[in-house]
């Protein structure tokens, strides 16, 4: 295997292309049979064409930033609407959910796909490798 991507189903591609651009601030990189392709930091996802509904009640998607507070600030003022969660042990302060060296809040996109923003306090665990770049050694399925 060489690479990997997300999928996430939409039953209108148009209305989710108005979500990722005005809500995320996130255009296209390509697009092919409906499909939009997304590249977000080295990494990949398509919103696909779809007559199943997503189910909403876990992760599908997540995003690595530096600041969630600031984060959740600027998406909030693009009208991104957060989930409320109350995992045990985790403390709470709004929307952001603090498990201790790991911060997070969830939102719905247009299609009901539950994404996440996380913030690694160690930096984020999928950063590549300081030396020599990320492994690429090839790996057959």
């Amino acid at each position: 295997m060489r690479q990997i991507y997300a999928k996430l189903p939409a039953r209108d591609v148009e209305r989710a292309r108005a979500f990722y651009a005005d809500r995320l601030g996130l255009t296209p990189s390509g697009e092919h049979n409906n499909h939009l392709h997304y590249e977000v930091g080295g990494s990949y996802f398509i919103v696909n064409p779809s007559s199943g509904a997503a189910s909403g009640t876990h992760d599908q998607l997540g995003f690595v930033v530096e600041n969630i507070e600031a984060t959740v600030a600027r998406l909030r003022s693009n009208g991104v609407v957060f989930e409320e969660y109350e995992p045990p042990g985790a403390t709470v302060t709004g929307e952001i959910v603090d498990l201790g060296g790991v911060k997070a809040a969830w939102f719905k996109d247009s299609e009901g796909n539950l994404l996440s923003i996380t913030e690694f306090a160690g930096g984020s665990p999928f950063a590549a490798r300081s030396e020599g770049g990320p492994d690429t050694r090839r790996t057959e399925a």
